[in-house]
Parts: structure tokens; sequence; C-alpha cells
């Protein structure tokens, strides 16, 4: 609780919000996501220039949907790995992917 108000801080809601134990684990899970951040921030161009695509074009979008994308959650489970944190970055992609294949599962 915030000293000041008497209202739960940032870090108490997300907590709450993501059912963790520990304000040290939501410390850690905010580490990996600026720590997956910053990584796809360096390797994202690199990868886009491989292709020779113009950037800001279409394809350029296209190519980040379906390569940078995926790999972010790749990195995501690694980086989530090593602090400690897979099993709730798992949990995670587990919903992403059972949310993904109910909008392709959907019946007209």
């Amino acid at each position: 609780m915030s000293a000041e108000n008497g209202k739960p801080g940032f870090l108490q809601r997300l907590q709450t919000k993501w059912k963790l134990e520990s304000l040290l684990q939501v410390v850690l899970v905010l580490v990996v996501f600026a720590c997956t951040g910053f990584t796809i921030l360096f390797i994202k161009n690199p990868i886009l220039d491989f292709f020779g695509v113009e950037k800001g074009g279409f394809l350029n979008t296209v190519l980040y949907l379906l390569l940078v994308l995926p790999l972010y959650q790749i990195i995501l489970l690694i980086y989530g790995f090593i602090f400690g944190q897979f099993k709730f970055f798992w949990e995670k992609e587990k919903q992403i992917f059972r949310r993904i294949g109910q909008v392709f599962s959907k019946k007209k």
C-alpha cells in the first residue's frame, strides 16, 4: 500500500493482476519484458535488412509480423527462463495461442 493515500501502488496492482507471489517476481517479470524489448530493438533491423525490404513498406510490415513477433515470443521465454520466471511466461504464451485458436475456430 502506498503510504500517501492508502491505495495499492503500481507494483502491488501488477502483483494482483498477474497473480504473482511477491513484488520481487513483479520486478523480475518487468526486467524480462525490458530485456526482451531491448533485444528485439537490436536484432529487428538486421533481420529485416537481410531480406532487403524497404523500411516502412508493406513487405517490411509483413516480415515483421511473420518473423520478428514470433521471435519476440521465443526470446521472452528465454529471458523468462534466465530470470526464473519461465512458468509465468509459458502460461501467458499458452493463453495467447488459445486466443488465436479461438479466432480461427469460430464458425460464422
